[in-house]
């Protein structure tokens, strides 16, 4: 079981999506982390990963841990936007960790 906390930026991305399903979708997924199962992930470097959900465009939540139960949200994009979404995210990440 994790605990999920999401930084501002997160929680503004995801109340920024136009698309209901596809936000109930990311929500559930979420939901499915904090029960233990991070699904489909990787790591993009610095101690960050990506939840990656394979529908539409390609929705990626950027992530890190801490300790064994906690996961700190860090933002999201879509496929066509990652790059700059993973650099931002790994800033992120290091100001966690000053």
């Amino acid at each position: 079981m994790y605990r999920i906390l999401q930084l501002p930026q997160f929680d503004t991305w995801l109340s920024g999506l136009r698309d209901g399903m596809t936000k109930r979708r990311l929500v559930a997924r979420l939901r499915r982390a904090q029960l233990g199962n991070l699904g489909n992930v990787r790591s993009v470097g610095d101690g960050v990963y990506e939840m990656r959900e394979f529908s539409g465009p390609g929705w990626r939540m950027d992530y890190v841990h801490r300790g064994t139960v906690l996961v700190i949200m860090l933002g999201g994009s879509e496929k066509s936007t990652q790059s700059a979404e993973i650099s931002r995210a790994r800033r992120l990440a290091m100001d966690l960790t000053e």
